[in-house]
């Protein structure tokens, strides 16, 4: 795996704990900022997430940036799709 990976969780279908114990746990370790990253209709998912992070588990984290954009993919037809994604930036300082 990519070096700049390891503080990234990717949100998908899974319960949204999941992710939200996977963000913690990547500011247990250590990491400064967590980038929070879905697509599609997971999007509304990692919203959640972050918030349940800031707001419930890590009271000292703060959405440091966040970035839209649309991916392409190719469906298994092989036709091009579009596709909506998001990047949350949470950060935290390390004391």
């Amino acid at each position: 795996m990519p070096e700049e990976d390891d503080n990234t969780v990717y949100v998908g279908s899974k319960p949204a704990m999941s992710y939200v114990l996977a963000v913690v746990t990547q500011f247990n370790e250590g990491h400064e900022t967590v980038h929070v990253k879905a697509r599609g209709k997971a999007i509304s998912r990692a919203v959640d997430v972050a918030e349940m992070v800031r707001s419930k588990f890590e009271e000292t984290a703060e959405v440091d940036d966040i970035s839209i954009d649309t991916d392409q993919i190719e469906t298994d037809e092989g036709d091009e799709l579009n596709v909506s994604s998001i990047q949350i930036n949470l950060t935290q300082d390390q004391e």
